[in-house]
C-alpha cells in the first residue's frame, strides 16, 4: 500500500484527488492539509507518506518551499508537484529543492497514479510539457555554452559515478542500478551523493534533466 498526503489550499482539488486516488486499491490517502506548515506539522507528528502531491501556490509557505524543508529532514518521502501551465517560474525551482517530479493539475486517474507509483519505486516521471520547460531553464545560456558547461563538469564524475549518472538520465530506479551494475543500494546512494556535490545538483530529477539535455 502506498500511503499519500495531499497538499493543497483548495478543498474542491483535495476531494477530487481523494475521490480519483480512491479508485486504485494500491494508494491510500492518509491526511489531507491546507498549506505548507500544516504539511510540515503533519510529519512532525511522525505521520509519514511514502508520497506526497504538493500544490505549489499555498498560504504561509507554498509548495516550493516546504519541499525544500521536508527533502532536508525526511529525504525519503517521495514529493510530487501539481502544477499549471503558468507557473513556469516555480517549476525548476522546485527541482533544485528536490521535487521527484511534476503532474498537471488536471490530469485524470491513470496519470496521477503511475506518478506516484514512478516516484515510489525511485522512478522519475515528469509531464513532457513540464519537462520541456525545465529543460529550457538549462538552457537559457546559448546551447554551445551550457553544453560545454556540463561536459566539463562531467570530467569530473569517475566512470563508476558516470556509469550511475547515465542510467538515472534513463529513468533507472536505484534497484534497477544495482541489478545492472551488481552492486548494492548503499553503494549507489554514496555515488548519487558524490554525483550531485560534484555536478551542483540538487535532486535525482535534476540529474535525470542534466543527463538527458546532453542526449546520453
Amino acid at each position: 500500500m502506498i500511503n499519500v498526503i495531499i497538499a493543497d489550499d483548495q478543498k474542491i482539488v483535495r476531494e477530487g484527488l481523494k475521490m480519483i486516488l480512491s479508485l486504485d486499491n494500491e494508494i491510500k490517502v492518509i491526511g489531507e492539509v491546507y498549506n505548507g506548515q500544516d504539511l510540515i506539522e503533519l510529519l512532525k507528528k511522525n505521520i509519514y507518506p511514502d508520497v506526497i502531491l504538493m500544490d505549489i501556490r499555498m498560504p504561509i509557505i507554498n509548495g516550493v518551499d516546504a519541499t525544500k524543508i521536508i527533502k532536508e529532514k525526511f529525504s525519503h518521502i517521495k514529493i510530487i508537484i501539481l502544477t499549471t501551465f503558468n507557473e513556469d517560474e516555480y517549476i525548476f525551482t522546485g527541482i533544485r529543492n528536490g521535487a521527484d517530479g511534476y503532474i498537471l493539475k488536471d490530469a485524470g486517474f491513470d496519470e496521477i497514479s503511475k506518478a506516484i507509483k514512478t516516484a515510489c519505486a525511485g522512478n522519475i516521471l515528469l509531464n513532457p510539457e513540464v519537462a520541456s520547460k525545465i529543460i529550457k531553464e538549462f538552457n537559457k545560456l546559448s546551447p554551445n555554452k551550457a553544453i560545454n558547461y556540463n561536459k566539463e563538469k562531467l570530467n569530473l564524475l569517475t566512470k563508476r559515478e558516470m556509469d550511475v549518472a547515465i542510467l538515472v538520465g534513463q529513468g533507472k530506479s536505484n534497484k534497477d542500478i544495482c541489478n545492472e551494475l551488481f552492486l548494492t543500494e548503499g553503494t549507489i546512494k554514496n555515488y548519487l551523493t558524490k554525483i550531485f556535490e560534484k555536478l551542483n545538483l540538487a535532486s535525482r530529477t535534476e540529474l535525470a534533466l542534466f543527463i538527458d539535455q546532453l542526449n546520453y
